[in-house]
This record gives C-alpha cells, sequence and structure tokens, in this order.
C-alpha cells in the first residue's frame, strides 16, 4: 500500500489536496456536507491506490527485433508479445519500451483490456542514423485505475538488440590486377594448362578413383597413371580501413570517417561475393578473416563499433597488415596522410602484392583557412604520388564522390587517376612544388 501512495498520479494528489482543504474548511465553517465531501474526496485516491496496490498481473513479454542488423538510416520493426497467463482480465495498461537516445524517443502504447490466458501484439518502428549495438528494452508496464488516480510500473527483464550496420553500395564489376595467390605444388602447372598432354600425372595408389586415370600417361609409361589433384589458386584481398583520429576530418554521419567505414564495407563485401578470400585489418587492432559462412555479417558488425583512434602510429598498421600477409591484393581506406606515413605504408608494395589506395582529401571535409587549405592540398598531393612511386595505385576521394563512380579506376592503373597531371611534378618533403 506504502509503493501504491507513492504511485499517486497528479490528479490523485489533487483529489487528496482538495480533501484536505475541504476538511479544514469544514472544521472552520462547521459544514457537516463540506465535511463529507472532503471525506469523498480522499477516499477515492485512497481506493484507487489500494485497488492497483493489490492487482497481481502474471504477464509475460517476448520480443522480436526484425531485422536484428540494419543499415544507417534503415528502419526495424520492434514486436512485443505480450501474454495474461492468470484467468481474470487485466485492466488497462500503459506499455512504455525503452530505448537508447540514437534510436528516437521511447515509444508508449495502451492496452485497454487482455483477457484471461490471452496474448495481444503490439509493434513500433526505429530507426538510427549512427552505427552500434543498441539494447532495445526492457519493456515497462505502467497499473492504473480507471479514474488515472494512481499509476505503478512493473518492469520485464527481457531485452532486444539491434545492430546498426554502414551504408553498403554496390559496385561494378572490374577485373582487379594481382589479385590471385596461391601455394602447393601444382601452383605452377595449374596456371600453364593448355591441353590434355600438360595435366600432372602420378601413379595410381590403392583407393584412386578410376574416373581419375589419365589413358594416354598410362599408354606411354606402361604403368597405370591418374590426374594429381591440383591446389588451384586463391582470389586474396586485405582490406584496410585508416582509424587514425588526426586522418579524418568533420563530425557525424557526413565525416569523413564515417565515408571510409561504409567504403571499407563496401569493398569487402563486393569481394567476398566475388570470390575472393577477405581479410580486414583496421588501425585500431582488428584483424580477422571473414571467409567463414557468415563472413559478411563479421564484418558488418565488427564495422558496425569502429571508431576513430587516438593513436597515430601508422608502422603498427603496417606491420599487422605484413604480418599474415601472403601476396594478393591490399585495398586501403586511407585518412589524411603526412609524408612520412605514405612512406610507412609504400612498403607494403611487394612483387607478389598489388596496393590500392582510396585517400581521402581532408580539405574537402572542411572549411579551412585559405591558407591552412593550401598546406592541406600540398601534402595530400604530395602523399598520393609517394604512394604512386612506391608502386601503388591511388585515388583521390573529395566530399560527396560516390565510391560507385571511383570503384572502375582500380583497374585502370595510374593513368586513370585524378593524379595523372601531377605525375610530371616533384613534390618537394615541405610541400611545395619544383617542375
Amino acid at each position: 500500500m506504502r509503493q501504491a501512495l507513492r504511485g499517486l498520479t497528479t490528479r490523485g494528489r489533487s483529489f487528496l489536496a482538495a480533501a484536505a482543504a475541504a476538511g479544514v474548511s469544514a472544521l472552520i465553517l462547521g459544514e457537516r456536507d463540506l465535511l463529507r465531501v472532503a471525506i469523498l474526496l480522499a477516499t477515492l485516491p485512497l481506493l484507487a491506490a489500494a485497488y492497483v496496490g493489490q492487482t497481481r498481473y502474471r504477464l509475460a513479454c517476448t520480443r522480436t527485433v526484425e531485422p536484428g542488423r540494419v543499415p544507417v538510416g534503415s528502419p526495424a520493426r520492434v514486436l512485443l508479445r505480450l501474454s495474461n497467463l492468470s484467468r481474470l482480465p487485466t485492466g488497462t495498461l500503459l506499455l512504455e519500451d525503452r530505448l537508447p537516445y540514437a534510436l528516437g524517443s521511447r515509444p508508449r502504447l495502451v492496452l485497454e483490456r487482455l483477457g484471461g490466458q490471452r496474448a495481444s501484439t503490439v509493434a513500433y518502428t526505429v530507426r538510427a542514423e549512427v552505427r552500434g549495438r543498441y539494447e532495445v528494452g526492457p519493456l515497462v508496464v505502467r497499473l492504473t485505475d480507471p479514474f488515472g488516480l494512481c499509476e505503478l510500473s512493473r518492469s520485464f527483464t527481457t531485452i532486444g538488440r539491434l545492430t546498426v550496420v554502414p551504408q553498403v553500395v554496390t559496385l561494378p564489376n572490374v577485373r582487379l590486377a594481382g589479385e590471385f595467390a596461391g601455394s602447393g605444388d601444382s601452383r605452377a602447372r595449374s596456371v600453364a594448362v593448355h591441353g590434355e598432354d600438360d595435366i600432372a600425372t602420378r601413379e595410381y595408389r590403392d583407393g584412386d578413383d578410376l574416373r581419375r586415370v589419365h589413358w594416354r600417361s598410362t599408354a606411354r609409361t606402361g604403368e597405370l597413371m591418374v590426374r594429381r589433384e591440383e591446389q588451384p589458386w586463391e582470389s586474396r584481398a586485405t582490406v584496410v580501413l585508416d582509424t587514425r583520429r588526426q586522418g579524418h576530418r568533420g563530425e557525424g554521419p557526413t565525416s569523413s570517417f564515417e565515408w571510409a567505414v561504409s567504403a571499407t564495407a563496401s569493398v569487402a563485401l563486393h569481394l567476398r561475393r566475388s570470390g575472393y578470400k577477405i581479410r580486414l585489418v583496421t588501425g585500431g587492432g582488428v584483424d580477422m578473416d571473414a571467409t567463414e559462412r557468415d563472413g559478411e555479417g563479421a564484418v558488418l558488425d565488427c564495422l558496425a563499433e569502429v571508431d576513430l583512434s587516438a593513436a597515430n602510429d601508422t608502422l603498427s598498421l603496417v606491420e599487422r597488415v605484413r604480418r599474415r600477409g601472403d601476396g594478393g591484393l591490399v585495398i586501403a581506406v586511407l585518412g589524411g596522410l603526412s609524408l612520412l606515413e605514405a612512406e610507412a605504408l609504400g612498403g607494403l608494395r611487394s612483387s607478389g602484392t598489388t596496393c590500392f589506395g582510396l585517400l581521402l582529401d581532408p580539405a574537402t571535409w572542411l572549411n579551412l583557412a585559405e591558407d591552412v587549405r593550401t598546406q592541406t592540398v600540398a601534402d595530400h598531393e604530395a602523399a598520393a604520388l609517394t604512394l604512386l612511386r612506391a608502386g601503388w595505385r591511388v585515388v583521390s576521394v573529395e566530399h560527396g564522390t560516390s565510391l560507385v563512380a571511383l570503384w572502375p579506376q582500380a583497374a585502370r592503373g595510374s593513368q586513370g587517376f585524378a593524379w595523372r597531371a601531377a605525375m610530371a611534378e616533384t613534390v618537394a618533403p615541405t610541400g611545395g612544388r619544383t617542375r
């Protein structure tokens, strides 16, 4: 009862205040009828508190979030199924689901009546403009009397989880150089097959499938020969995301970092769907393979939580990429670079590796003073040319540029880049130019 009295609403407290005022006036004026009114005004909220306080509903709640993983800006639907486990019907139920601030305001729903051993389903929609993992719930049920004089809250413990992943765009199919890597005894032979005579063979062993018998070699050697099992070459790609705080500009969904995260997700998923074995490396310490069955989901879940890091150690990122490097393709989404950082990244280029960089131009993501802008542009061009001289393929990314338009440049080489006009220039370490 004490908890129920604490649950009196503003209307219920107003009734008690009016009852007190009427009672004092009745005593002063000697009006018995006014005293009866005071007793009635005080009785109503007390009865309401007793009614709500003695309510013993047996309710169960199940929650479903559909889908559990959505891109930034896309809606998700939350389904709440409320079941009355007792045989007695409920009164009016006020439902309020707790949500993080990023998912919007808390939804409030009214359930007029829920019959005994009956269930009812309600739904609402949430939308997030910021990546991340969010907890939806728990559900709070507010019990109230028919007059709205008293209200108590009961909270469930079950929660749902929603993962908001970066926006993924569909990229055109282009042929990427340096995409193949592999190992094994038959590696050289697997790309040199021009006909039946070039097939690698070995002697027949017990248990070999007779369908693999190579009759021409058998006739030539006089012994039963079978085709050697070859290890096919693999398409491997390492996708690198630069998370240095000082390399990115802007705030919120329009920042250069959010563009970089979306580009990383788009490139990784595009290559994986094209048959690549994907490895994701970030400056924040992430190093994961995305070759398992739910590799796409793993990549998206990882990028949903990735954030800017205060560390400015490009060498550690380079070493992390090299640690398991075995040739193939390296695609890096990079923020603004200094000349030394570009030189460190240039070391990733080797005879067995093709490196392709999407280099964000920091000057286009902020309104800078003219002198600062000039220096930023000069540093950006110097870093790009340093990567180009190291053998990288580089594409400059300006604010508002579509990744779909930039992606075909991955197959064109240096002549297809915005830097072809700058290739004739030599950029001094100080940022100045000399012909």
